[in-house]
């Protein structure tokens, strides 16, 4: 042997996720590739290498890759993500930027591929499905066609249909959601599914249109059902529950399964991980953790067509972990494309700081806010063609009831005080409103949201899916004025106020979704956003996800937009008085 390697790591116990078993072997590696995978004979003593990492018997298993997941929902641009996760061994992503696409339509996605181009982390994109979410439903920044999807499917490292979520009108064979289906199929590119509680005919209907995949939570039963259909399950987070992970395992042959992260906050990476810890979370519920592994690798890998990846072997791609145990799945060193780019957590890549960012500021178009904004008055007329109203005396209002667990809501009932014409919520309830913000429709409504126990106070979002409007939820319309002037002010993001003073604030000023600052202190942001979020009261499990979804109109059950109150299952307005 002539030339040397360029690396070896010696004395690997690597875990081939093809078998199960460990082995312990010399691995090296030319350039970005895996080039021999050698045996620890004596005569390998004197090796030839660049450079030599001593394994000392750790576990050496292939790079994490997330089979669905949104950016945008760490709030930061491509690179400072890919620094976040990288050290938490996430070495590939397929993104989805419905959140940005819905904001500013196909530039946005040109601007997040070149943003990611010179990363470490290899990151490949879906081109959105829904934009907007719910056509007539919803104003968004955006309206894209089936030919302009067409399009972004020939854009650089788009592999993939992004997230089919209104499966309500693919059951129901409408026609933008099946000449975009219809699209993607000519293209082969790769249909990724969304589809929460979808059975029988209607889940049959779903999967013969070629969307196989999904990703939201199931009961076990119907995660069953789907799985034995050929859909792939992707389980992120919310869904990992021990009667779930029992029951698949429990199955005469194991269907292949991703386990992914869907919607991340920064703080939580920082304090918890990324796909480390969703794969920590499924081995705590019961799965074995070879096959929280395979879930982390291989079978992610087979479902992107990444075939140079997710395996450890010569020829593939050298993406690559240094473990301590498969329980953990804490990477002491991670090697991307050849490169070790992140030691005990520690990056050690490049800062990138993208360009063209400034094409997405100033998206928030709205005046400044006073507290008559949130007066509330009946009879309220909308673009949804109802003309609520009722006598003075006590009204009964449709209301929005959250629970502290996962997105979904519950319609309920009411009754609230109407002094002339006006709701009298304050003091009574909390009070959500939509503001239109990129000058359309220039629509806004509002509805009663129980289920949470706020202290006075506020907060404001121009986060809120899909559709990005501004968000408001407060105790008093003082306070709500505050924190939207305060998201004003900052170009976008999030206020959280306590009393009539703003307590946290994350300036997202680039489309209002993303903030320009390094991961480590949008990290810091955010965290003092969700301490002051408890501090007011709003006890949730992912309290981001909560406030966000409850103007996404494809989700279950209620929800509201700048156009008024949806039936999502249904999908129809609905009054906002009750008969």
């Amino acid at each position: 042997m002539t030339m040397p390697y360029d690396l070896v790591i010696r004395n690997a116990q690597v875990v081939s996720v093809f078998t199960g078993e460990i082995f312990e072997a010399h691995v090296a590696l030319e350039g970005n590739t895996i080039a021999a995978i050698l045996p620890p004979d004596e005569l390998w003593d004197d090796l030839p290498a660049r450079q030599i990492i001593e394994a000392a018997g750790r576990l050496l298993v292939p790079g994490f890759i997330d089979a669905h997941m949104h950016i945008e929902s760490s709030f930061v641009t491509p690179a400072a993500f890919a620094r976040l996760t990288l050290p938490r061994g996430t070495t590939t992503v397929l993104a989805d930027p419905q959140e940005i696409v819905n904001v500013a339509g196909k530039a946005a996605l040109r601007w997040m591929i070149e943003a990611s181009r010179d990363t470490e982390q290899s990151i490949y994109f879906g081109a959105p499905s829904c934009v907007p979410s719910l056509p007539g439903f919803e104003t968004a920044g955006a309206e894209l066609s089936p030919e302009d999807i067409g399009e972004m499917l020939d854009y650089p490292n788009v592999i993939a249909l992004g997230e089919v979520m209104d499966y309500r009108a693919v059951v129901g064979g409408d026609a933008r959601m099946r000449d975009t289906i219809a699209v993607a199929r000519r293209k082969g590119v790769i249909l990724d599914g969304h589809c929460p509680g979808l059975s029988g005919p209607d889940l049959s209907a779903y999967l013969a249109t070629g969307v196989d995949s999904d990703h939201t939570k199931n009961k076990p039963e119907i995660a069953l059902e789907k799985a034995r259909m050929g859909m792939l399950l992707m389980i992120q987070e919310k869904s990992i529950r021990p009667e779930l992970i029992q029951a698949l395992m429990a199955l005469p042959l194991r269907p292949p399964l991703c386990l992914v992260t869907d919607d991340v906050a920064p703080d939580a990476v920082v304090r918890w991980g990324h796909l480390d810890h969703i794969g920590r979370k499924a081995i705590g519920a019961g799965m074995p953790p070879l096959e929280a592994l395979r879930a982390l690798t291989w079978h992610p890998a087979q479902r992107l067509r990444l075939y140079d990846r997710g395996i450890v072997s010569p020829g593939k791609r050298a993406d690559l972990l240094l473990i301590d145990s498969l329980e953990t799945l804490r990477p002491s060193l991670v090697i991307a494309g050849g490169q070790i780019v992140a030691r005990d957590g520690v990056y050690l890549g490049q800062e990138h700081v993208p360009a063209g960012a400034q094409q997405f500021a100033q998206s928030v178009q709205l005046g400044r806010f006073s507290p008559n904004h949130f007066r509330w008055q009946l009879p309220e007329s909308s673009e949804n063609g109802f003309k609520d109203s009722a006598e003075d005396g006590e009204v009964n209002l449709r209301a929005i009831r959250t629970n502290s667990l996962d997105t979904f809501t519950q319609a309920t009932g009411l009754k609230l005080p109407l002094r002339d014409g006006e709701v009298a919520w304050e003091g009574r309830t909390l009070l959500l409103a939509i503001y239109e913000r990129y000058r359309r429709s220039g629509g806004h409504a509002f509805a009663p949201v129980l289920g949470l126990e706020l202290k006075a106070g506020a907060i404001a979002t121009t986060y809120s899916h899909d559709s990005h409007n501004l968000l408001v939820l407060g105790t008093s319309r003082r306070a709500m004025a505050v924190a939207a002037n305060a998201v004003l002010e900052a170009g976008g993001g999030i206020a959280v106020v306590h009393s009539e003073e703003v307590a946290a604030l994350l300036p997202l000023p680039v489309a209002g979704l993303l903030s320009l600052e390094p991961g480590e202190i949008v990290a810091e942001q955010v965290g003092l956003i969700r301490r002051a979020m408890e501090e007011l009261g709003y006890q949730h499990a992912n309290p981001f996800m909560s406030l966000a979804t409850l103007s996404l109109p494809v989700s279950p059950a209620l929800k509201l937009t700048d156009k008024g109150l949806i039936d999502v299952a249904q999908r129809r307005f609905v009054t906002s008085v009750l008969d």
